[in-house]
């Protein structure tokens, strides 16, 4: 175990809870901190993980994303990058809960060395489900793990981006759910860093609203030619979720 990656043993600490993911593993996540969401589920079943490959989740906070890909995918290995050293310990230690300290490991660090921490070209896949907000969108949370979730403090898009291109092996795949109203931010930057973006899915809380969530495929020098997939629904009604959104949370809810 390398610096950055110690922590104490699967044990709750005050403030903490242990919440059941519905599919045999378990989380550990702040009773009033930052938790995981539905963006975190949707961007799991949206990501393609293939035998053999290595995965990395650039700001993984408390685990979830490697934790879900673990269950629903056959990849290697998932490693999970975090600054907050109070989430990274939670992440640990729901990854010793669960037993999956062969498969994923977690590492205190900053995404914007990224490359310098693990190497250049070392992972075949990057997730990430970054800070949606700049300094100039909507309220800063005032509890520190909120805010550093949801504003970029402590990165940019353009940081993510830059390492998550240095990180990924030619033909690599970058997967990533943000906002829609960045989107044309998202393909600009994505499309500098070489990083061709390849699909693209909506996704819409009802039928009649607009979209408020977008998940994104991109290809380490891909060639230019995005695939616009038909638009996810979350809810049939309110609090009825449509049998699409079912079948991802029946793998991870």
């Amino acid at each position: 175990m390398t610096a950055g990656e110690f922590c104490m043993p699967a044990e709750l600490c005050d403030g903490e809870s242990l919440d059941d993911l519905q599919n045999g593993y378990f989380i550990i996540q702040s009773e009033k901190g930052f938790r995981y969401g539905m963006d975190a589920v949707l961007l799991s079943g949206y990501a393609s993980v293939r035998p053999g490959e290595k995965v990395l989740d650039m700001g993984t906070g408390t685990g979830i994303l490697p934790i879900l890909l673990a269950a629903k995918t056959p990849g290697e290995s998932f490693t999970g990058l975090e600054i907050q050293e109070k989430s990274a310990c939670m992440a640990r230690r729901s990854v010793a809960y669960n037993g999956l300290q062969d498969r994923i490991r977690i590492v205190t660090g900053d995404i914007k060395e990224a490359a310098a921490v693990f190497g250049p070209a070392s992972f075949d896949v990057v997730v990430s489900n970054p800070p949606y907000m700049t300094g100039n969108h909507g309220l800063l949370n005032a509890e520190q793990s909120r805010a550093i979730a949801r504003h970029e403090v402590l990165c940019t898009l353009e940081d993510l981006v830059r390492e998550t291109a240095r990180v990924l092996t030619s033909r690599g795949r970058f997967y990533l759910v943000h906002r829609p109203f960045r989107l044309a931010e998202i393909i600009s930057v994505l499309k500098a860093y070489h990083l061709e973006p390849k699909r693209m899915r909506l996704v819409y809380p009802y039928v009649d609203k607009e979209p408020n969530m977008v998940l994104l495929e991109a290809c380490r020098g891909g060639n230019p030619r995005i695939q616009v997939e038909k638009p996810l629904i979350v809810y049939e009604k309110p609090g009825v979720y449509t049998d699409e959104i079912r079948e991802i949370y029946g793998d991870g809810r």
